[in-house]
């Protein structure tokens, strides 16, 4: 890293989509998928409620990857922490752009996978609803892949 720089995202949002994986060996694998995050605010002239989403592209590799894949799904919500990578490449010869998130953490918030069904939907009055609790995952220190 060069001195005086940071390059460094955090974001809470909804998975767009289930993973993608791509698999290169026994070893090796990337994961990619949406996040929708959202912001929220009245319009003063109307009074009118007004939601605008930016979608960002998760980039996730080999073991964070894999727990991705198996407990995951569209709908599903994250904390993830990672940097801003930037692609380019060519299609159809137009030059294409992409930015991604490449995440080194991440804590599921919510997940529908692998859920235990006698948790209960609503709370009893008086009660605070029971959430499992938050996990959190990194990848292993030597991930080498070019990308």
């Amino acid at each position: 890293m060069a001195a005086g720089t940071i390059n460094k995202v955090i974001l809470i949002g909804n998975l767009g989509d289930d993973i993608k994986m791509h698999y290169f060996d026994d070893q090796n694998c990337v994961g990619r998928f949406p996040i929708a995050t959202s912001e929220s605010y009245t319009n003063k002239q109307s009074g009118e409620k007004v939601t605008s989403t930016d979608w960002h592209n998760i980039v996730v590799r080999n073991g964070l990857a894999k727990v991705c894949e198996k407990y995951l799904s569209k709908g599903d919500k994250v904390y993830v922490e990672g940097k801003l990578k930037n692609r380019q490449w060519e299609q159809d010869g137009v030059k294409r752009y992409s930015t991604e998130i490449h995440v080194n953490e991440m804590t599921m918030l919510s997940t529908k996978k692998n859920t235990d069904s006698s948790t209960p939907i609503a709370p009893q009055q008086d009660q605070k609803p029971s959430a499992p609790a938050p996990k959190t995952v990194t990848p292993e220190e030597d991930d080498d892949l070019p990308f």
